[in-house]
Formats: structure tokens, C-alpha cells, sequence
């Protein structure tokens, strides 16, 4: 039997027109012959590479984030999906901000988890806490504070910068006489400076703050749960994290916290903020943070990535705070030994002021420092990075934290640099 030579779109238009009676169906054929034009007006084929399978290599991601997720959060992620407004929805919210209260040590009510990586904590908090017009000042000694500059002028801020070369650090003298100097409503600082592998002393710098009636925002996306971060007796007003690094889940959420002072500012703003998304105004109700009885709809959030998030934030609350920076500073300690044993030089000379879950080795001499991450990524399947920003072509990254902070780890890290220090090719100069 020869097989019928209509089109889908076709054939449903011509039932659609049988299913009408009398005049109706006369009437209709237009509209039919326009329904089939429409339904048949595909003239790009669907790409190829979608038809395949979905392949992604197994690596082992020892630089600067993301890092490997364990199986229990993997697992995690993929339970079935609810509505992101059901009530079971809102109380694993709940669970994330009380485990981001016990993380950042807390016990402010302001406490959420951004719907994005760490950049949308970063711009949630600018945004909020800072109008047109208004002095900012922003300590650079990497890509970090080069970023929350940019971010800051964009929406119509006075940006003021102190600068120091990757691996510096400012001092609280220099602080306070930089913040009475530019009266900025809002200090940032990072604590875990990445792309230089520093972490900045925190000590005093929210009293300095307090005394001049500035807000202190500090970035831990880098150093939280590898480093001590104490919110609350640090007087930190404003802090940040992301996902992906030492808390162990994959990217795409971003804890951050707001105490009373920050919560007064950004609450009794003349201007809204300049991103909707980002309105604290609308995500403190989103996420159950402003009293009222009601949650209302203000964007649809990462279903999985919370599951994820709330997964990674038992599994530190299990294990403990003090454990998991107890774990980094030996991990960190176990790999500089390695690394000196190998001949290599670490960037930042001061231990007491290194980032325990990104280490910054100096390019050693006379190598191509891309030929070595080239190597290491071919013949190892392991991600080590250059720098980043204002570090690139001064160090390479080595990142173990969370899941990957183990001394077998390190061991294979170490394995790793030295096979590529002997097979890549050394210039003589």
C-alpha cells in the first residue's frame, strides 16, 4: 500500500477542517491553508551535535573553581524536580538560610541564596546598598575589586580605588585614612583574592567602618569554608559566597547576608535599585525574610541548584566549620612542602596570608606556563590555571577545596607539575 504523501502539519489542518460543518467549513479554508503554511515554515534543520549523545570528560579540577562535586550532592541535584513556590520548596529555603547563617556565622534575618553564580551576590549587594551619586571606595589587589569597581561605576556610583599589585594588602592605617578621605557609604574588600591565592586579615576593618558610618561588604566566594570568616564579631555588614568552590555543590547559587546597619540603608533608599532581579525589597519576601505572611512571585529560582545548595550546606554542618578550615590549612601546608620539594617558588612569601584552597606557585623560569597547563590537561586530565586579571603571566593556580581538599590530591597535583616540568620544553634564556 503506497503510504499517504501529507505532511503532519497538513494532515492536521485537513482534520480540523473536517471536523466543521456547513458554511462554517467553507469559511474555514483560509484559515486552514494559513495554519498549514505557518506549521510548515521550518527551514532550519535541527543541529546535528543536539542528536548526539551529551559527553562531558571526567576531569580533575584542581584550579580555582568549579571543584569536582561528591556523588551525594550529584545525587542531590537530580531528585525529582517541584514547584518553586510549593511549601516544601520554601522550607529546603529555609534549611539553606539557616545553614548559611552557621557557614557565614551569622544570626542575621537578611539571609538568602542568589539565583546565579557569585557575580549576582556581588552586583545584588552594589545594587542595593548604593545610589547614584554616592562615594564608594574598593580595595584592588586583584580581579576581584577590579570587578566591583566596574560594577559600582555602571550604576552611577563616585568609585574611589586603593590599589596594591596581586599578592598586596592594605593596612587598617591605610583603610581608615582612605575612608576618611572619600566618606564612602560602602568599603569592599575580598577576603579570598583568587586570582593572587591571598587571604586578606579582616580583624578591625568592620570597627573602622562601624566609626565612620560605612558599610564593610566583603567577597568570601573564594575562601569561605577553607578560611575563618566570622560575620557577626567581625563586623562584617555585607558577605558573599558562591557555590562552587569549598562548599562543594556545582555553580549557580550565591549565599549572601545583610545585617540591621545594611538592611537600614538599602531599606530607606530615594532610588530603586537598577536591577529588578536583584531587589532585595522583592527577594526578602521570595525568600520569607520580611515578616510578611505571603510569599509573592518574583522569579522563578534554580529548583536543582537549591537541592544542591542545601545538600553541600548539611554536608559542612555535618562535618563542622572548624573541621573543614582545620582540613584546608593542612591540605594547603602538605601541597606548599610539595611544591618547594619541586623547586617551585610560592607567590605570596608571608604563609599566615596565603588562601588555603588556591595556592599561587610563581612561573618557574624559563618555562611557557601555557605549555605546562596544556600538558598537565592532556596527559593528567587535570584543570591547573594561569592567573587571572591583573596576575596573568605571574602565577599558576592550584585549587584544592571541599571535595578535593585531600592529600591524595596533592600528591596527584604534585605528580602532575613535576611530569610536566621534565617533558615540556625549557628555554635556555
Amino acid at each position: 500500500m503506497q503510504r499517504a504523501l501529507f505532511s503532519r502539519s497538513a494532515l492536521l489542518a485537513q482534520q480540523a477542517a473536517a471536523a466543521l460543518d456547513g458554511p462554517l467549513a467553507a469559511t474555514s479554508a483560509p484559515l486552514m491553508l494559513r495554519l498549514d503554511r505557518s506549521m510548515s515554515s521550518v527551514s532550519i534543520p535541527p543541529p546535528a551535535c543536539l542528536l548526539r549523545p551529551l559527553e562531558a570528560p571526567l576531569r580533575y579540577l584542581f584550579g580555582p573553581g568549579p571543584s569536582n562535586v561528591p556523588p551525594r550532592i550529584l545525587a542531590a541535584q537530580g531528585r525529582p524536580i517541584i514547584g518553586h513556590m510549593h511549601p516544601e520548596m520554601y522550607e529546603i529555603m529555609n534549611d539553606i538560610k539557616r545553614g548559611i547563617q552557621y557557614i557565614f556565622q551569622t544570626e542575621n534575618n537578611m539571609t538568602i541564596a542568589m539565583s546565579g553564580s557569585g557575580h549576582a551576590a556581588m552586583e545584588c549587594a552594589v545594587f542595593n546598598t548604593v545610589e547614584p551619586g554616592e562615594s564608594v571606595l574598593v580595595g584592588v589587589n586583584g580581579i576581584w575589586g577590579e570587578r566591583v569597581a566596574e560594577i559600582a561605576e555602571r550604576m552611577g556610583a563616585n568609585v574611589h580605588r586603593m590599589v596594591k599589585a596581586p599578592g598586596g594588602y592594605f593596612s587598617n592605617k591605610e583603610i581608615e585614612q582612605a575612608v576618611e578621605k572619600h566618606k564612602p557609604v560602602l568599603f569592599f574588600l575580598t577576603h579570598g583574592e583568587s586570582s593572587a591565592g591571598l587571604c586578606h586579615p579582616v580583624d578591625g576593618i568592620g570597627d573602622i567602618c562601624r566609626k565612620h558610618n560605612c558599610l564593610f561588604l566583603v567577597d568570601t566566594v573564594a575562601s569561605l569554608g577553607a578560611a575563618p570568616i566570622c560575620m557577626d564579631k567581625q563586623n562584617i555588614d555585607i558577605l558573599y559566597t558562591g557555590s562552587q568552590k569549598a562548599l562543594n555543590a556545582p555553580p549557580g547559587t550565591a549565599p549572601i547576608s545583610f545585617n540591621e546597619r545594611a538592611c537600614h540603608k538599602m531599606f530607606n533608599r530615594k532610588t530603586k535599585p537598577v536591577s529588578y532581579l536583584f531587589d532585595m525589597t522583592c527577594l526578602s519576601n521570595y525568600w520569607g525574610c520580611d515578616g510578611q505572611p505571603a510569599r509573592l512571585y518574583h522569579h522563578t529560582g534554580p529548583v536543582s541548584g537549591f537541592f544542591a545548595l542545601r545538600e553541600s550546606l548539611a554536608i559542612v554542618a555535618e562535618k563542622g566549620l572548624e573541621e573543614s578550615w582545620k582540613k584546608h590549612k593542612e591540605v594547603a601546608a602538605y601541597l606548599y612542602r610539595g611544591l618547594e620539594d619541586l623547586g617551585l617558588k610560592l607567590f605570596i612569601p608571608d604563609m599566615d596570608l596565603r588562601l588555603p584552597s588556591v595556592t599561587t606557585i610563581v612561573i618557574p623560569e624559563g618555562y611557557n606556563w601555557r605549555e605546562l597547563l596544556a600538558y598537565i590537561m592532556k596527559h593528567h586530565q587535570m584543570e591547573m590555571t594561569g592567573g587571572l586579571g591583573p596576575s596573568m603571566g605571574m602565577v599558576m593556580r592550584i585549587g584544592l577545596m571541599g571535595y578535593n581538599c585531600e592529600k591524595t590530591n596533592a600528591d596527584m597535583a604534585l605528580h602532575a607539575l613535576a611530569d610536566a616540568l621534565k617533558n615540556c620544553k625549557k628555554s635556555k634564556a
